[in-house]
């Protein structure tokens, strides 16, 4: 068959490595001049390394992308290592990438409440059932069995950083249980940054004959009436395909899709999502005194952001001339000031949390700046969110969406986005 992959992330080129193994041909559009989608980086001049323009990394229990970069050939380029990430508590940072080291956590309080984090940990981490966990709010269930004091002080803080004030009591716990139950210490990443890992992938399917076509929108899918389905560029050009696989947001493929029905467009429409906006900075200096990777940030404590990453006590700032490289992202809705906000002015906001977290750090050590959005980042899951999901299959036939949407109950990541271009194509198959 000829097939039309929308999106070169993780889900359009996983799809189209299982696709091209049984003789198809395959056409991959993508709308930004690399691969990688919210993985994708850029690199300066300095660097040797490429850095992500919206964070991500692996886990030691991400399977699929395990199996996956073994096939290509590229396990040996997967690191894994362990940074220490902390949590704030009345003024100060705590190491909280250990069980030894959340159970010393001063945020938990005392005796039985730390107790029952651990046996609340333990349970999530060993059961497998989740379909009842998504009839109650992450809020619900947390306040009944870890106690009012540990949700406030633990959970509370990361729901509303990553869903704001407004979705954050509205989460199921189902999603909360994914997060706990899948996530390990151990943190990957790939030689040389994830736009090495995606830039060798394409590299791996163009020797199998994919076809990519980067810079280029696609702005209509139209099926005609010989089963055809024609993809529309924004240059103007129309090309017939017999399979079309979208891995855009619901929201953009109900805007490129002519055909679909009244009633699957009304579902695709009531996926909520957050979007992110992400401000990478380089410093002359290490930030963290302590070495400290992962900070997560309450707001109500006056920062700015849900999360703070010192990628360089990750991957040695070596790598990247001997800069700091510093993450500060956050998960927004879209009409928040910060996606309009120039990048100059968005640094300024970011750099008073740089000088709490660490007294000494001034203006001058700043080097350079970049700021990223993306309107689709985050979806929200609300309880009984398995009756939104819609199929990979859509009504139109020939077809396919495949969004992080659809990964639910996972949380969004590039493992469940490779195992999604998997289900999707074993689906066509």
């Amino acid at each position: 068959m000829r097939i039309a992959i929308i999106g070169a992330g993780a889900t359009g080129l996983a799809a189209a490595w299982e696709l091209q193994k049984k003789g198809h041909t395959i056409t991959i559009y993508e709308k930004e001049a690399l691969p990688g989608g919210l993985a994708r980086g850029f690199r300066s001049d300095a660097w040797q390394d490429s850095v992500e323009c919206f964070y991500h990394h692996w886990f030691k229990s991400d399977q699929s992308m395990l199996a996956l970069t073994e096939e290509l050939g590229l396990r040996d380029s997967v690191i894994f290592r362990k940074p220490k990430s902390v949590m704030f508590h009345k003024g100060k940072f705590y190491p909280f990438d250990t069980i030894l080291a959340a159970l010393a956590y001063p945020g938990l309080g005392f005796g039985f409440n730390k107790i029952r984090f651990g046996l609340v940990g333990l349970y999530l981490r060993m059961t497998r059932s989740w379909k009842a966990l998504e009839q109650v709010t992450a809020e619900n269930w947390m306040m009944r069995f870890a106690g009012e004091s540990v949700y406030r002080s633990m959970w509370e803080p990361m729901m509303i950083g990553k869903f704001g004030e407004k979705y954050a009591s509205q989460v199921n716990m189902a999603w909360l249980w994914a997060r706990i139950h899948s996530r390990t210490p151990e943190l990957g990443t790939f030689k040389g940054g994830f736009q090495a890992f995606f830039d060798r992938f394409c590299e791996i399917l163009r020797s199998k004959e994919v076809r990519f076509c980067f810079d280029t929108p696609v702005t209509a899918i139209e099926r005609k009436h010989d089963g055809e389905i024609t993809v529309i560029s924004a240059d103007g050009s129309m090309v017939d395909f017999e399979r079309v696989i979208v891995t855009a947001s619901p929201g953009a493929f109900v805007k490129m899709t002519t055909d679909l029905p009244e009633s699957y467009r009304n579902q695709l429409l009531q996926l909520k999502s957050m979007g992110a906006v992400v401000m990478i900075i380089a410093l002359k200096h290490a930030l963290s005194p302590e070495g400290y990777y992962w900070y997560n940030l309450p707001k109500t404590e006056g920062y700015p952001c849900l999360a703070l990453v010192e990628h360089t006590n990750f991957v040695p700032k070596e790598r990247f001339g001997g800069q700091t490289i510093i993450y500060a992202g956050d998960y927004l809705e879209t009409d928040h000031e910060h996606f309009s906000l120039p990048k100059e002015q968005l640094l300024q906001k970011m750099l008073p949390a740089l000088k709490k977290i660490n007294p000494a750090f001034q203006d001058d050590w700043v080097i350079d700046s970049w700021k990223f959005t993306e309107s689709y980042a985050q979806p929200i899951p609300f309880v009984g969110q398995s009756t939104l999901i819609p199929d990979l299959k859509t009504p139109v036939d020939g077809i396919y969406l495949a969004t992080m949407s659809q990964v639910y109950p996972w949380d969004r990541g590039l493992n469940y986005a490779f195992r999604l271009g998997k289900d999707v194509s074993r689906l066509i198959l």
